[in-house]
């Protein structure tokens, strides 16, 4: 597939975009400044990253039940739910793989050993989050394995004022119920506040037969500190836990199809950390030191019996220092960091095998980076990262960036980057059903580039970036094995392919009304082993958004958003000995209101409608999902 007849198609696609149906998270403000798009953060307007941000108001006007529900909004993003809410979900970036995604919670890697290093997302609330980043392209040279096609950074509440307290309830379709408290106090040097939230529903039955729902409970509670020790050195606390569960049917029968069982997985997540930051009192030096961890528990049960058991812990300590000079334009980071990883599984003997075992890695790291100002224009960047890991040989990954400021309207940007990613402790010795691990894997590795446009013209802002991606050693963890009748996972022949265009606008219209559009092209393909090429599965070609925020009067906002998801493949097993079959899942389109009144300083009534056309549609083949929904809420704050 030659890459120039791919790029002419995304850019000819590109110039219709805004008329495809569409939502969207707004894009990062010029002068806003990222936390996670650096060793050390930095203004919007010195990354080339192409990057999405979505802030508190936006979390309070769409009151989301979880995080996956407002990254369906970002370009470049996929989501796959397998059911209802609570249900296993990925998100793929760039057509990227869903543990080629790095996410940090308030600065912590939360991605799951034991789930093949993927968020566990169908179970991350959206509650007490302040804003929520998204960096696409790879980071690895900054941030690790993980971070092959992006990181998704959230960022938790924390105290701002002398007292503050407030409880929300909400009741909707599917017997849901949600509430929740937060108190927080910041006094002279310290701050606190705390945090938590209940939602349990019934669901809907995920089969697409039967009429059996399949419900979810979810606890979260959200703990922030701080004690500014002195002018220059601050002490802060994070932690966050979720624990609950989600039922589920499975294919008992091996027919390709997953029927009603009485199937239920229960949850318990975790990350924490303890981190100093000093800075002199001339600001020439800085420096981070994070003590984190995070844990993760999930257990399987049908009708009544525990079944498979997995379980991980990453331990992390990390450092990083930085020397400025020239008034800050130029800047240079050291990161050294040390991570352990625990997993465990456990389960019954099945198909002959055992599947109990215990498994440990260990990675030393250690990153460059290098930020300048050439002049009031031009800023480059270059970062290295060296992997010392016990599992795998040595990897050396880098990225170079450069942002030119045309004029104060228009802004040019590009980078380039190699990443890597380590294969998981499931595709190396993972055992469930019939799947065997191989722990003959070789890491995947990718380089990539981007090219990007920032315009400003009056109230509309516009940017488009084309991103293209070469992947090597592709694990492909469905290869069968017709002498055992199981899968396994291999390293593919030949290169992956992942290129596409991201475009976004956003225009206030009056002081009452802004408009965001954002549409996504994107062609990932894989090698066939005939020579060709052949569509990764789960990845639609073409997203879009549309979101209108309108202040319709002082005490009322309205937030009408609109998706947009095209038709994408996936793959279908029927009963052996046929072989495994592609097939095609048709687009979508879903609209949501949310209408947020506020009848007083203290009190604020929200409804949200979500799939107001009652679409009927799968985004993992036979699974179903949500139709239409209503929930009525209510804010107290003091």
């Amino acid at each position: 597939m030659k890459k120039s007849s791919i790029l002419a198609t995304a850019i000819t696609l590109s110039a219709s975009s805004f008329f495809i149906p569409a939502v969207i998270a707004a894009e990062a403000d010029i002068q806003e400044v990222l936390v996670s798009a650096s060793l050390v953060p930095i203004a919007a307007n010195k990354s080339a990253n192409a990057i999405t941000v979505i802030d508190r108001e936006q979390l309070k006007n769409r009151a989301a039940l979880s995080v996956s529900d407002l990254l369906r909004d970002v370009p470049g993003l996929a989501v796959s739910r397998s059911g209802v809410q609570g249900s296993q979900t990925q998100i793929r970036a760039r057509g990227a793989e869903a543990n080629h995604l790095l996410v940090l919670i308030d600065g912590v890697e939360a991605n799951d050993p034991s789930q093949s290093d993927e968020l566990n997302w169908g179970v991350m609330a959206a509650d007490d989050i302040e804003r929520i980043e998204v960096i696409r392209g790879p980071q690895s040279s900054m941030r690790g394995s993980d971070a092959m096609a992006g990181v998704v950074n959230i960022i938790t509440r924390s105290a701002s004022e002398p007292f503050s307290a407030a409880a929300f309830t909400e009741a909707g379709s599917f017997s849901t119920q949600r509430s929740g408290f937060n108190v927080g106090a910041k006094q002279g040097r310290v701050d606190a506040r705390l945090g938590y939230s209940n939602m349990q529903t019934d669901g809907e039955n995920i089969s697409r037969t039967g009429d059996e729902k399949d419900g979810y409970e979810n606890s979260s509670l959200n703990f922030k500190a701080g004690l500014q020790v002195s002018d220059e050195l601050r002490i802060s606390v994070a932690a966050r836990h979720s624990d609950g569960m989600n039922e589920f049917d499975a294919d008992n029968d091996f027919d390709g199809f997953v029927e009603d069982q009485d199937s239920v997985s229960e949850f318990r997540n975790s990350t924490m950390r303890v981190q100093g930051d000093y800075s002199s009192a001339d600001g020439r030096w800085q420096h981070k030191l994070m003590v984190a961890q995070s844990n993760n528990d999930n257990e399987a049960f049908a009708n009544g019996t525990l079944g498979n058991v997995t379980a991980s812990t990453k331990d992390q300590v990390q450092y990083i220092g930085s020397l400025f000079w020239n008034n800050g334009a130029q800047r240079l980071s050291v990161l050294a960091e040390r991570e352990e990883e625990d997993f465990q599984q456990r389960g019954p003997l099945s198909w002959g095998l055992d599947p109990n075992q215990d498994r440990e890695r260990d990675t030393d790291s250690y990153a460059l980076e290098l930020r300048t100002e050439i002049s009031d224009d031009l800023t480059v960047a270059a970062s290295g990262r060296y992997d010392d890991n016990s599992e795998f040989d040595s990897a050396s990954t880098f990225r170079v960036e450069a942002i030119y400021q045309l004029n104060n309207s228009l802004r040019l940007r590009s980078a380039y980057g190699t990443a890597v990613k380590n294969p998981t402790f499931t595709e190396r010795f993972g055992f469930y059903t019939n799947f065997i691990g191989n722990p003959n894997l070789e890491p995947e590795e990718s380089s990539s580039w981007e090219l990007g446009i920032d315009k400003q013209m009056g109230e509309l802002d516009l940017s488009a970036t084309l991103f293209d991606a070469e992947l090597e050693n592709e694990i492909d963890g469905f290869v069968y094995d017709p002498a055992t009748f199981a899968y396994t996972s291999g390293n593919k022949e030949g290169t992956s392919q992942r290129q596409g265009v991201e475009l976004t606008a956003s225009v206030a219209m009056s002081d009452r009304l802004v408009i965001n559009a954002a549409y996504t092209y994107t062609d990932s393909v894989e090698a066939d082993g005939a020579g060709g090429y052949r569509d990764e599965i789960r990845r639609a070609r073409h997203t879009g958004s549309l979101n209108l925020a309108w202040q319709a009067m002082d005490n009322l906002q309205i937030n009408t958003n609109a998706q947009y998801n095209g038709s994408q493949t996936d793959v279908y097993f029927p009963p052996w000995p046929a072989p495994s079959q592609t097939v095609t899942m048709d687009d979508y389109r879903l609209i949501n209101i949310n209408a947020n009144y506020s009848a007083s300083d203290q009190l604020d009534i929200y409804l949200r409608l979500d799939n107001l056309l009652d679409d009927d549609y799968e985004e993992v083949f036979g699974y179903q999902t949500l139709g239409f929904g209503a929930s009525l809420g209510l804010r107290f704050s003091l």
